[in-house]
């Protein structure tokens, strides 16, 4: 990091889906995850709640019990059945084949509750709002690690799927995964919109 520019820095961030079997060490982890701990949360509250796997047949389970909910989702959808056994083994070895595996999940329980609907929706979107800082500091800490990783949003279809999968408190909502690892191959740069389409000045 001495010798890059941090904005050089932010942007060569990627998604990484294919990894070495290279394991990565404990001390490596417990410092991404104690930099995504820094981030910015509603009234300082930390919501965030993390659980690391690096087991083998941990990761196994959680694939084949988020693969089960998932493939129920998908027959609703109408979807040929073969276009679903491809859909739920690339789910199944992109999870399985990434050496740790890092569900992300929200807890509301020290957040303000309101008397209202209005404002209690509210606090759940700060604290989810929250919960996603920590998760792309998470992303950035990996990244200055060497590093790759991808950010799945799948958990938050199947919650209770993966609370009982990973037996984990109720209060723990599965909101994101990040499967992290050594990058098996150099990411393709991809498109970003124009400042001029998502951006207005007033």
């Amino acid at each position: 990091m001495t010798n890059i520019n941090l904005q050089d820095f932010l942007r060569t961030r990627r998604s990484i889906r294919r990894f070495k079997t290279d394991l990565v060490p404990d001390s490596v982890i417990s410092e991404i995850l104690l930099t995504s701990t820094f981030a910015p949360s509603a009234h300082h509250r930390q919501p965030w709640r993390f659980v690391v796997l690096k087991n083998d047949s941990a990761k196994q389970h959680l694939a084949d019990s988020m693969a089960n909910a998932f493939e129920k989702d998908l027959q609703q959808d109408n979807l040929p059945q073969a276009e679903i056994d491809k859909l739920i083994q690339r789910s199944k070895s992109r999870i399985n084949g990434a050496p740790v595996v890092i569900m992300l999940c929200l807890d509301m329980t020290d957040m303000n509750q309101y008397e209202d609907k209005k404002r209690n929706r509210a606090e759940f979107l700060t604290a989810t709002q929250s919960v996603a800082n920590a998760g792309m500091q998470l992303l950035l800490a990996a990244h200055a690690e060497g590093l790759g990783s991808v950010w799945v949003c799948s958990p938050i279809f199947a919650q209770e799927t993966v609370q009982q999968a990973l037996d984990i408190p109720k209060t723990w909502e599965p909101q994101a995964m990040f499967l992290i690892g050594y990058p098996a191959d150099a990411p393709k740069v991809r498109e970003r919109k124009s400042l001029e389409e998502i951006v207005k000045f007033v």
